[in-house]
């Protein structure tokens, strides 16, 4: 393993589902996360792409990039971490994201990713659990404030499963492919997005209770709140992961 933790992709099948995906995705601009020694990124030059945007932390991946990735291919090399990156400065355009996400860091990439307004689709590779954390259903025992914020963003499907043999050095779990299109327009407008995040991590922050006493805890007035789950025939006893993303949306609404 190296310094950062990357696991290199070497399973030729695999890589060709990824770029399969975005191409079929594809949008005005597209911007790698975490190249590596590029086996996505040769690959999507090999099928046409060019002049698209790469961000590697690491200075090693990046002198390899310089030194192996064609120079008419047009790649800019930003060696950055980017969750320090400024999306604005960095692309202009519609924009598709693809990665072999770090395991550490890929919820928090995923949101920055779904919260950028020039988000159009992304091609990202979760841990296995984390990839059913985000498509999980209320109701399912892994359901929680990541499903509901992805779900709501972003049409969500399964491209594949990635077995541990398929990277180098192989990591301890398996891991799942999943493609993004952005949701359009957003159930929560953007500017509400702040406080509608933190209105439904409270619904989870006390997941032994209901969500009208999660709530209460957490500061929110308790007759709207009962007023609201009245009017969308959600019982005073329902607890957070038992609440449908979009029903979360309705009750915000309501309130």
């Amino acid at each position: 393993m190296q310094k950062y933790g990357q696991h290199f992709l070497i399973n030729e099948g695999i890589i060709t589902q990824i770029v399969d995906a975005a191409l079929l995705l594809k949008s005005e601009a597209l911007v790698e996360i975490g190249p590596g020694k590029g086996a996505l990124t040769l690959p999507l030059i090999q099928r046409g792409e060019k002049n698209f945007t790469v961000v590697e932390i690491d200075p090693e991946m990046v002198h390899y990039l310089k030194q192996h990735l064609p120079p008419q291919a047009g790649v800019q090399i930003v060696q950055e971490n980017f969750l320090r990156a400024d999306l604005n400065a960095l692309v202009q355009k519609p924009t598709l994201f693809v990665s072999n996400l770090p395991y550490i860091d890929a919820a928090e990439i995923l949101d920055k990713v779904l919260s950028f307004p020039l988000f159009r689709a992304a091609v990202f590779m979760f841990q296995k659990e984390q990839a059913q954390k985000i498509r999980a259903k209320a109701g399912e025992e892994l359901y929680g404030p990541l499903a509901v914020f992805s779900q709501l963003r972003a049409r969500i499907n399964l491209i594949c499963n990635v077995s541990r043999g398929c990277f180098n050095p192989p990591p301890k779990v398996e891991s799942r492919v999943l493609a993004f299109e952005k949701r359009t327009p957003c159930p929560v407008p953007p500017a509400d997005w702040p406080r509608f995040r933190k209105w439904v991590q409270a619904a989870f922050l006390h997941r032994r209770k209901t969500v009208l006493n999660a709530w209460t805890l957490s500061g929110y007035e308790a007759e709207k709140l009962a007023q609201a789950l009245a009017a969308e025939k959600l019982s005073p006893s329902a607890r957070a992961e038992q609440i449908a993303p979009e029903a979360y949306v309705r009750l915000w609404a309501r309130l």
